[in-house]
């Protein structure tokens, strides 16, 4: 019994650190329909997310971009050998980011950020198939980001600033696969935490060697995630369950992965822009989940997660003094490796299908409109991890899961 309370805490902070397995980029409204390339391309105050040193090459005194970005998501599991055809409800998230950036002299400038990197919900039947891994996760997380840009010289520009992270989760799921109480209700645990906080860092660079090319450069660096005093609450257990369930509290601390991006634009003329960016996320820091709790136990649990990498392209085509068009691709390779694919994190590689445009109302502002499809590649898998009586449980089949993501923005600059 307490190893299955373990293993129910090692679920829920994964899950709040990685956001139900979707690492969708939703961090602007411009960037994310030119494929959510954006480290050398510096047209707004999104520049604070996307490389913090190339605000300094911004021509206004203020920019401010502001907007949302509602999820859609489906999520299915089928397993042909026992006859399981399970579908997830995915309440809508709303993700949304704010940015502002202000030139305080021609050399120096500072930049303000606020958003939601990790914010989703996922919910399965109630006692279906996989509930003794997952029945509901509710998340949510604020990204604050001060951060300075220093022009060193008309070619090169260099910034950062410091990242605190704050977020809060609910889970819940059933204790095992079979225990119930008198009335043969399946007993669960839910999982509550707020106010879990990590600080790190980003440092950005922007090079522009000529009028038409730059590039650029960001580094954001490893996040620790610290669960204090989380509570749990169980309902139906049995009167023969042993141990002491009441006013149990747990601590965890969680690495979140360093990144990297490189990234290079070119003007082909007036109207034509190119982008490319390649993203290095350092997952192999997730190699183990180590979970304390206040009843003296504690649980070890590998993930062994590997490093992955983003390819994203984007398009833009300047259209008239009104219409700016964007289009974009961006290809997001996943780090879990067999044998770790559990249904609250079900993503595998995917395609990502971007586009949108601004239309400037005036000359100081502008309403920004994108949208992503995410295509996650159909994918047999299964999680091999869960342990019940001392044994480990294997628990897979066939996840298909998509997600449609509308997104709409307004920018103010003078």
């Amino acid at each position: 019994m307490k190893k299955t309370y373990i293993l129910a805490v090692a679920v829920l902070i994964t899950t709040f650190s990685y956001a139900g397995g979707y690492r969708v980029a939703l961090q602007g409204q411009k960037q994310l329909a030119m494929g959510h390339a954006g480290v050398a391309v510096i047209n707004s105050a999104e520049s604070v997310f996307f490389n913090p040193g190339g605000i300094a090459f911004l021509d206004k005194k203020i920019t401010i971009s502001v907007g949302v970005s509602p999820v859609f998501a489906n999520i299915s599991f089928q397993n042909s050998e026992f006859g399981w055809s399970t579908e997830a409800d995915n309440p809508v998230a709303t993700p949304f980011n704010v940015y502002a950036a202000y030139k305080i002299n021609d050399w120096m400038s500072a930049g303000i950020g606020v958003y939601t990197p990790y914010g989703s919900g996922v919910e399965y039947p109630g006692d279906w198939e996989g509930s003794h891994l997952v029945n509901k996760i509710e998340l949510s997380s604020i990204y604050i980001q001060p951060t300075f840009s220093f022009k060193i010289n008309d070619k090169l520009s260099i910034g950062g600033g410091p990242i605190i992270a704050i977020g809060s989760v609910n889970f819940n799921r059933n204790i095992n696969r079979s225990m119930s109480n008198a009335a043969g209700e399946r007993a669960n645990v839910t999982i509550d935490d707020s106010g879990v906080t990590a600080w790190g860092y980003s440092l950005g660079m922007a090079f522009r060697p000529t009028d038409k090319l730059t590039l650029g450069l960001t580094y954001k660096s490893e996040m620790k995630m610290k669960a204090k005093n989380g509570e749990a609450e169980f309902r139906n257990l049995p009167g023969t369950a042993p141990g002491n369930f009441d006013n149990v509290t747990f601590n965890a601390t969680l690495p979140l992965p360093a990144e990297l991006a490189v990234g290079a634009s070119y003007m082909i003329n007036d109207k034509w822009l190119v982008a490319f960016d390649y993203n290095r996320v350092y997952w192999d820091a997730y190699e183990s989940l180590d979970v304390y709790f206040s009843n003296g136990q504690a649980s070890h649990n590998p993930r062994n997660y590997k490093n992955s990498s983003v390819y994203r392209f984007g398009l833009q085509y300047i259209a008239s003094g009104r219409f700016t068009l964007r289009g974009g691709y961006y290809y997001d390779e996943s780090p879990v490796q067999a044998g770790y694919f559990a249904p609250e994190t079900p993503r595998n590689d995917s395609n990502n299908f971007t586009g949108g445009l601004t239309f400037n109302i005036s000359e100081r502002f502008a309403i920004d409109a994108a949208f992503l499809f995410v295509h996650f590649d159909e994918v047999d898998a299964s999680y091999d991890h869960y342990q019940e009586n001392g044994q480990n449980v294997s628990f897979g089949g066939t996840y298909k899961n998509n997600a449609f993501v509308p997104s709409l923005g307004v920018s103010y600059a003078f």
